[in-house]
C-alpha cells in the first residue's frame, strides 16, 4: 500500500499544551560529542535534527526552545562538527547533528564526522525520531536523499520539516510540497506527516513542539 503524505495538522489542545509546557521550561546545552564513546547514557527518549548545511537548523532549534543562541549558527556552512546534546526538563534529549553536504572543512574532517553521523543513526536505541530539515526554496536534493536512505537502512523513523517557508510564494510552496511528497514515497522510514515551518515568523513551531512532547 502506497504511503499517503500530508501536512501536519494543528495539534489537539492537550497535545499543544504538552508542547508549550515542555519548551517553556529551561532547555540546556549538555555536551558536544565527537565520538560514540562520548554519548550520554541512553536513559530517555531522544530526537535528532538533521539537515544539509545552511538549511536553518540552528534557527529552528532556537525558535523551538525560545532561546536566541542555544544552538549557535555558523556563518560558514559545515563548521559544526560535533553532535550537540540539549536537555529538556523531564523530557527528551534534543540532538543537533552536524550539517551534511557542502562543508568548508578538510576532506578527512568531513569523512570523520560523516562516519560519526552514520554510527549515531544506526546505533542509538533510544532515538525515537529524526527530523530531517528540507529548505523550502530547494526541496529534496540528492544529498538529502542519501541521508533519507541511511535512515531507511537504520530503521529510524524520520519526519521531514520544511524550513524557510516564508521565503517563497504560496504557489511555490504548493509546488515544493508536492516535490517533497514525491521524493518521500521511495523511503519506507518516512513519517506520513510533513511539518512546514518558518523560524522567523514562528509558523509550524507549535506543531513541532507538540510532536516532540508527545513522543514516547
Amino acid at each position: 500500500m502506497k504511503m499517503q503524505f500530508q501536512l501536519a495538522e494543528t495539534p489537539e489542545p492537550m497535545a499543544a499544551e504538552r508542547g508549550r509546557l515542555l519548551f517553556a521550561a529551561p532547555v540546556e546545552f549538555l555536551k558536544g560529542v565527537v565520538a560514540m564513546s562520548g554519548l550520554p547514557p541512553a536513559d530517555r527518549v531522544e530526537v535528532c535534527f538533521a539537515g544539509r548545511s545552511n538549511v536553518g537548523k540552528s534557527s529552528l532549534i532556537n525558535a523551538l526552545t525560545n532561546r536566541k543562541n542555544l544552538a549557535r549558527a555558523s556563518n560558514t556552512p559545515g563548521r559544526t562538527q560535533e553532535i550537540n546534546f540539549f536537555t529538556t526538563q523531564d523530557g527528551p534529549y534534543l540532538v543537533d547533528l552536524p550539517g551534511y553536504g557542502f562543508a568548508e572543512a578538510p576532506v578527512n574532517v568531513v569523512k570523520k564526522w560523516q562516519e560519526l553521523l552514520k554510527s549515531y543513526l544506526s546505533g542509538r536505541v533510544n532515538l525515537r525520531r529524526a527530523f530531517v530539515l528540507i529548505d523550502s526554496r530547494h526541496g529534496v536534493k540528492k544529498v538529502d536523499d542519501e541521508i533519507l536512505t541511511l535512515l531507511d537502512r537504520s530503521a529510524v523513523t524520520f519526519q521531514v520539516v520544511m524550513t524557510k517557508v516564508d521565503k517563497i510564494s504560496k504557489a511555490e510552496r504548493e509546488k515544493v510540497i508536492e516535490q517533497v511528497k514525491g521524493a518521500l514515497a521511495a523511503h519506507p522510514a518516512a513519517h506520513p506527516e510533513i511539518v512546514v515551518t518558518s523560524s522567523e515568523k514562528g509558523e509550524g513551531v507549535d506543531v513541532l513542539r507538540a510532536i516532540i512532547a508527545n513522543l514516547e
